[in-house]
């Protein structure tokens, strides 16, 4: 079986308070888009996982990867057989796109039928819980609200689908730990929930990104390449998540003349 484990992308993210178990609170929407890897699961007569990738180099152990780690989260609670997992990868790693925890989310939903374990949708999201935070989110893959670490969701209604995007990633390595950095945690200056009532023309200055100004400061390229985009027509650009991609949105696609060609570009649309 195969699944296409798209990326996604943040509008808004408000970081909001410093919690006792040293993660943070924030607010943000998460948007489901096109971009994305494509995973496989094919069961086979061994009694482990063979896992395999393409695409874009992955470092570090395969043991690590979350796609692996989902087989063994469910492996504690099932008897499951053996597979045979690819992953094509194609989302940019490390970029602020949460490809790695859609590939593992979408592992779940493939090891969830390959084995005909008939796990309901909540019981999958608190698995995916276990993987990472943005994990949850792509179990359903709707456009959603998120707070707390990232892991609570509620459903929220856009008229965005279908609406042309630009991702672009520099190639730029922002680390976890080098955007929170230089964040001070403090209340959302806008309630996201509100989006929809808010013309798209003020987007630009409601919708912010807490991470964007230390993450910027530090790589100058990245808000040159916000700039960019809206020089170029875009109504709306922002830096997702904590980097270093950057997402326009578009009436219509265009040739981006000014976009250095080293980059990445992919050109989608909002699921």
């Amino acid at each position: 079986m195969i699944a296409f484990a798209n990326a996604k992308i943040n509008l808004g993210l408000f970081v909001t308070e410093r919690r006792a178990d040293g993660f943070h609170n924030l607010e943000s929407i998460f948007l489901p888009v096109s971009l994305c890897d494509v995973v496989e699961a094919i069961r086979t007569d061994g009694h482990d996982i063979a896992f395999t990738t393409q695409g874009r180099t992955i470092d570090g152990d395969a043991e690590t990867n979350l796609c692996v780690r989902a087989y063994r989260l469910l492996q504690r609670d099932f008897e499951l057989g053996g597979v045979e997992a690819t992953m094509l990868k194609n989302v940019p790693i490390g970029a602020g796109l949460g490809g790695g925890s859609s590939d593992g989310a979408h592992m779940l939903k493939l090891l969830n039928s390959v084995f005909n374990l008939e796990l309901s949708t909540e019981q999958l999201q608190s698995y995916a819980a276990q993987l990472g935070s943005d994990c949850p989110f792509f179990i359903e893959n709707k456009p959603c609200y998120v707070h707390g670490r990232g892991e609570l969701l509620e459903p929220i209604e856009l008229a965005l689908k279908g609406q042309h995007v630009a991702i672009i990633h520099p190639g730029i390595h922002v680390s976890t730990a080098e955007a929170y950095r230089g964040i001070v945690p403090r209340p959302a200056t806008f309630d996201l929930r509100q989006i929809e009532r808010l013309p798209r023309e003020v987007w630009q200055q409601s919708v912010t990104n807490d991470f964007e100004e230390t993450v910027c400061m530090n790589h100058p390229a990245i808000e040159e390449l916000i700039q960019t985009l809206l020089h170029e027509g875009s109504w709306y650009a922002r830096m997702s998540g904590s980097g270093s991609a950057v997402f326009g949105f578009f009436d219509k696609p265009i040739e981006l003349k000014s976009i250095d060609p080293s980059y990445f570009v992919h050109w989608g649309q909002v699921l």
